[in-house]
């Protein structure tokens, strides 16, 4: 569904049409309310709102299944490491480049 001119209301006549605006959301239509231009917030059916976040766990859920899809495939071509190894090799590069770790390597002024 798109969103026409008619669907795009400024807040200060939202706030006056509250509840023919909220009629016309639990029919369908779905409301952008603006403020000072620009888009504010959504005006939409309670019903519609559970169904995207439903569609939005089942996207996160694939994303899931993806990773450990290719997590399997990589274990399968031997490209895995241990992890106590790559903890610790991530760990000594960051120790490597904090600011603490190079404020050691230089020298103090006035010292030496």
């Amino acid at each position: 569904m798109g969103i026409s001119v008619r669907d795009v209301v400024p807040f200060t006549q939202a706030r006056a049409r509250l509840s023919e605006l909220a009629d016309e959301a639990r029919a369908g239509a779905e409301k952008i309310i603006t403020k000072n231009g620009e888009s504010y917030v959504a005006l939409i059916d309670a019903d519609r709102l559970d169904y995207y976040h439903r569609l939005e766990r089942e996207r996160v859920h694939l994303l899931l299944i993806e990773d450990a899809r290719r997590g399997v495939a990589d274990m399968l071509a031997g490209r895995t490491v241990e992890a106590g190894g790559a903890i610790a090799r991530l760990q000594r590069r960051r120790a490597a480049r904090s600011p603490a770790a190079k404020s050691r390597d230089k020298p103090v002024p006035g010292r030496g």
